[in-house]
């Protein structure tokens, strides 16, 4: 049967990258709701016309509405295989409609959680520095620069931060990430679907245990 893939990680988790490689070794689309509302914006369907003054307004798309969303893409003739799914669900109830999109398009849901203890993540996040000429990534506990403050391709350039990684922010971040996501976490075990992935090693490691789980479901 083949599947929905519900990934899930915190800020800095590598969920990204994960669903990169799901995306280019096992040919399955990768669908955010940020991608499928912006889609929908460029359309003049009467589901646009619904959705737009929402967003225009800045509230939450409500549940209903979000679900007609996610049928509407994921009926696509790409997802006949399967499709990985990044923002969605976010709720109990968001994930309770997925089972029924599921079921109508004949395939099965597992959640996989790239797996890393909040005091590795705020490191990296708190670490981050990035070359502003060529964008290489820098992190000053797991990936120093050769010169402390400088990009190694650029050496005359200092390395910059992003203003949102700073210790603060990052953990409210990711207070509001565990808040949010424990209730999912808690519904896909207790129906024996959440699948975790040691987040901490080495991008290639972590997909073979994501490759693992999904091929070796029913």
């Amino acid at each position: 049967m083949s599947k929905i893939i519900v990934l899930m990680g915190a800020p800095g988790a590598g969920k990204g990258t994960q669903a990169r490689l799901l995306q280019q070794r096992m040919g399955l689309p990768q669908i955010s709701t940020g991608d499928m509302f912006r889609a929908l914006l460029k359309t003049e369907t009467p589901l646009a016309g619904e959705v737009r003054p929402i967003l225009a307004s800045g509230q939450l798309v409500p549940d209903e509405l979000t679900i007609r969303i996610v049928r509407d893409r994921t009926g696509r003739e790409d997802c006949g295989e399967g499709y990985i799914l990044d923002g969605f669900p976010r709720t109990t109830v968001q994930a309770e409609m997925l089972e029924q999109i599921a079921s109508e398009q004949g395939h099965h849901v597992i959640a996989i959680l790239v797996d890393v203890p909040f005091d590795v993540l705020e490191k990296r996040l708190t670490g981050r520095r990035t070359c502003p000429v060529c964008g290489e990534i820098y992190n000053v506990y797991f990936k120093p620069p050769a010169r402390e403050g400088f990009c190694d391709v650029h050496p005359e350039v200092h390395l910059a931060q992003r203003a949102d990684d700073n210790a603060e922010t990052i953990k409210t971040r990711l207070m509001t990430y565990q808040r949010d996501t424990q209730p999912l976490l808690d519904y896909y075990d207790a129906t024996d679907r959440l699948r975790r992935a040691d987040g901490t090693r080495e991008p290639e490691a972590i997909y073979a245990d994501i490759e693992q789980a999904v091929t070796g479901e029913p």
